[in-house]
């Protein structure tokens, strides 16, 4: 079977970039066989060196910062800032997880009639499938983990993403990381990502994308059961109580809600606010939206870019039909680009798709609640469980409420999510697993038990 291609286009522009090469099923298998010859290797490589390698791949991509950024941005539509910023992260994730290997400490366990130790040894060839929002960060999140615990990884991009994931593995060989021990496959999901559940050479695979796909990769790698990492989808809530610094709140909201255009599975895309205060934010949320300014990514000022492309733009638009409930809206440019307006709805009905289902889009519902208790109801009123924030002034309630919402990523009086010194990822059907911070190690590992009789 021949490669087919695939072409890419800027989706602020709708011109044409480039034509990528799309693997076939023996290309890929010849690919995962490499990856398993050299982790052979890999494995045995001394923590120290592999620590080396690591710091000089992130020192790599540090060098060759702004030229990832400017990738990102003509592929994925990221405004430079963000694109930026991924590429740090980037950057820093594959720094913080040089320091693994000389860290991935085993126990010495107290037993009768000898000594127990523990060793994490790695498992194989681990498979990693990215998605199209954060192709940068994410790619980084499962490979410099993965490497760092003396895995070998195989990586598909997103058909429509490919450029900076081709460019990290390009910098990965730059730095001295052996011939198949960071292979970049562009390729089909049905294909490449279908082969990595199903080849049996690949002993994990992680998966960042819809929970549909994720529910799909997880059966099939029972087969075998083999492990998964999954994070997959979300429909955080955004929790204002009226005690809250009302004017930070609302300020803050339209960056939790459509930072990259809404293409955030992290998205703060349901704003529950305290029935007392709720007029009130409603008036201090409009401005707050129409200042957010939609535009060329490359733009400095700029705040959102398109999204990814004409169909997410029409299943976008399929949450916002004629009549909706719409509070108000900002406004996009005119003439190419798959634009859409950040866009504030406020239905009447808990029942109205915008509210339960995830959008991926820059829509946002604000809806009422009663109290404490009806705000952790509502906000757990989903099959989804990711991440959210509170709002209040009152440190007991947030942590009341924090502990009270079914969510991985929670934040106080702000939107932050994702560290990447501690651990990320969902309840419920948000995922299965937990990315960065010290716990993504044991994740790439088995611990192996010795008894030695004395």
């Amino acid at each position: 079977m021949t490669a087919t291609t695939f072409d890419i286009i800027n989706p602020a522009t709708e011109e044409f970039l480039e034509t990528v090469e799309l693997a076939s099923l023996a290309e890929t298998d010849t690919l995962i066989a490499r990856a398993a010859a050299a982790f052979e290797t890999w494995r045995k490589v001394s923590p120290s060196d592999r620590a080396l390698l690591l710091r000089r791949f992130a020192a790599a991509v540090d060098a060759d910062l702004e030229n990832l950024a400017q990738l990102e941005v003509r592929n994925a539509g990221h405004t430079i800032g963000n694109a930026r910023w991924e590429a740090g992260n980037a950057r820093d994730v594959i720094n913080y997880y040089s320091a693994a290997p000389e860290r991935h400490f085993g126990r010495q366990i107290p037993v009768a009639g000898g000594l127990d130790v523990t060793f994490h040894e790695p498992l194989g060839v681990v498979g990693v499938i990215v998605p199209w929002n954060f192709p940068m960060p994410i790619a980084a999140w499962g490979f410099a983990p993965a490497l760092a615990a003396g895995n070998t990884v195989v990586l598909k991009p997103a058909e429509i993403t490919p450029l900076t994931a081709i460019r990290l593995g390009e910098l990965a060989r730059e730095a001295g990381l052996p011939d198949g021990v960071l292979t970049i496959i562009p390729g089909k999901g049905s294909v490449v990502g279908e082969r990595f559940v199903t080849h049996p050479a690949v002993r994990k695979v992680v998966f960042t994308g819809s929970t549909q796909v994720g529910k799909q990769i997880m059966a099939g790698c029972a087969e075998q059961v083999k492990r998964v990492t999954l994070e997959l989808g979300g429909k955080s809530a955004n929790i204002v109580f009226a005690d809250a610094d009302l004017q930070a709140a609302a300020a803050a909201a339209p960056g939790g809600a459509f930072d990259n255009a809404g293409q955030d599975c992290c998205a703060r895309s349901r704003i529950l606010v305290e029935k007392s205060a709720y007029d009130s934010f409603l008036e201090l949320l409009e401005p707050a939206v129409r200042a957010v300014k939609v535009g060329d990514p490359t733009d400095e000022s700029t705040v959102m870019g398109p999204l990814i492309s004409a169909r997410q733009r029409e299943t976008v638009a399929g949450f916002v039909p004629s009549g909706a409930p719409i509070a108000f809206q900002g406004e996009v440019p005119e003439g190419p680009g798959f634009w859409f307006p950040p866009t504030v709805l406020a239905p009447d009905s808990f029942d109205d798709r915008a509210v339960r289902e995830e959008i991926f889009g820059p829509v946002v519902v604000v809806v009422p609640f009663n109290d404490e208790a009806d705000a952790v109801r509502i906000a757990n009123d989903t099959e989804y469980g990711l991440s959210g924030s509170i709002w209040t002034q009152d440190i007991g309630r947030a942590l009341r409420v924090a502990r009270g919402v079914d969510a991985g990523n929670l934040s106080v009086n702000s939107h932050s999510s994702v560290r990447y010194s501690t651990p990320f990822g969902g309840f419920k059907q948000s995922g299965l697993g937990r990315e960065l911070g010290p716990d993504a190690l044991d994740s790439f590992s088995e611990v192996k038990n010795v008894f030695i009789a004395h």
